[in-house]
């Protein structure tokens, strides 16, 4: 296999808390050594993440073997996902936003398409969403005023609808009792509490003021979209095919990468 260097679209502080994590539970564990250092053990798993290389591709650069690649994948992926905020603190922090007059935070539905698919079977049916037309997970996130990223749900099936999986993970409820308005797309009709959605119907069947609602609905809502961009730039999310709590704990490290490196 030929090997050659490359590089990685992400700052060098993003490297430098993972390899501060790694190094603490190493002490934690009282490791005294392994194959690779806690830097290049975070380099490693940030290519797996970042770049979606594979195990088999990291295991020739960094010369260890696929086995180990994946201990030292799982166990930063578990040390990520131990330290990203849970919904009720990402909710107190949307909250500040109501303070800041056209500053609201957002709520969205992300979802996020495993690959290609090679013919339907009856256990990955639950995995379609019809509205999207593709086989995916359901992420919901929330977003603060400038689109950064605060909280991320775990997984549920791409076939379950945004508003359902919104009440599911009781986000609706959470972000009602810190009082932070949310600005929602039209699949969270009947949401209620702090949720603010669109008006439904035909654009040219809409009132004058209706029309001008939307308009500065779809405002609010495009800083939100920033938040999905920053989870689909790290291209593993892009093509997994696994189970939702494999990937629940992917975007839970993400997150917490994203939270701990844009402040």
């Amino acid at each position: 296999m030929l090997v050659y260097p490359s590089g990685i679209d992400l700052s060098s502080s993003t490297l430098r808390h993972l390899s501060r994590l790694l190094s603490a539970r190493r002490r934690e564990r009282g490791t005294r050594w392994r194959r690779l250092s806690a830097d290049r053990q975070a380099l490693l798993v940030l290519a797996h993440l970042r770049c979606g290389h594979t195990y088999a591709q990291l295991a020739a650069g960094f010369g260890v073997g696929i086995a180990t690649v994946y201990r030292y994948v799982a166990e930063a992926v578990q040390v990520l996902a131990a330290v990203a905020p849970n919904l009720a603190a990402a909710a107190r922090t949307a909250a500040q936003g109501v303070r800041n007059p056209g500053r609201h935070p957002a709520a969205h539905r992300l979802g996020a398409p495993p690959g290609r698919r090679l013919g339907e079977i009856a256990a990955d049916r639950p995995y379609y969403s019809g509205k999207h037309k593709r086989h995916g997970m359901n992420v919901q996130v929330i977003a603060d005023p400038f689109g950064r990223l605060l909280w991320a749900s775990p997984a549920l099936p791409g076939a379950v609808h945004g508003i359902k999986a919104a009440r599911t993970h009781g986000v609706i409820e959470a972000l009602a009792e810190a009082g932070a308005r949310c600005w929602a797309d039209k699949g969270y009709q009947g949401a209620d509490g702090t949720v603010r959605v669109p008006y439904r119907g035909r654009w040219d069947k809409l009132s004058a003021g209706q029309k001008a609602v939307n308009v500065s609905h779809a405002r609010i809502r495009a800083v939100g979209e920033q938040a999905m961009t920053t989870l689909k730039s790290w291209r593993l999310l892009r093509k997994l095919r696994c189970s939702t709590t494999r990937i629940t704990d992917l975007v839970k490290a993400v997150l917490a990468l994203h939270l701990a490196t844009s402040s």
